[in-house]
């Protein structure tokens, strides 16, 4: 039987749809804090390797739905996923050149800048603000890189993502 290949349009955005499932996923109070930020994962994969199909508004919109899903005010999310959709955007060329471990810090980082957004907006509206708490999931995300590198570069290979 042949797979029909129309662009992979369906299949990256069921990669999105995994991601949220993953992102909900109920976890052991002693793991929640090491959660792996799957949709930063998945946007910062998709972003560096088609950025042409999946930018800034394609963040914007993820962040949303992430808003929507997670129950924060609306943007939150939205805003740090924007950001690191613009940085990768703008260092994809480097990136993809880079020995995946050193991906891999560069996906903490872009986590952890994401996730200091995701705070500072807290603060502002006067929530408690836990700092220690961004160094896990970014952590996590930074060691979970390689493998989703190569799980979405054969989904991306399979179905023709350009």
């Amino acid at each position: 039987m042949m797979v029909r290949r129309s662009g992979g349009g369906l299949a990256l955005v069921l990669t999105f749809v995994i991601a949220f499932m993953l992102m909900i996923l109920p976890l052991p109070a002693l793991v929640e804090p090491l959660r792996p930020a799957w949709v930063t994962v998945v946007l910062v994969y998709w972003t560096m390797a088609v950025p042409q199909r999946v930018g800034v508004s394609w963040a914007w919109f993820t962040g949303l739905l992430k808003d929507g899903v997670a129950g924060t005010l609306l943007g939150q999310y939205a805003l740090g996923l924007a950001l690191v959709a613009f940085i990768v955007i703008k260092l994809h060329q480097r990136m993809r050149v880079l020995p995946l471990w050193q991906q891999g810090v560069g996906v903490f980082v872009l986590v952890l800048l994401e996730q200091s957004l995701f705070l500072w907006t807290r603060g502002i509206q006067g929530l408690p603000s836990p700092w220690l708490l961004v160094l896990g999931p970014a952590a996590a995300s930074g060691v979970v890189w390689p493998w989703i590198f190569i799980i979405l570069r054969d989904v991306r290979r399979r179905y023709r993502i350009e």
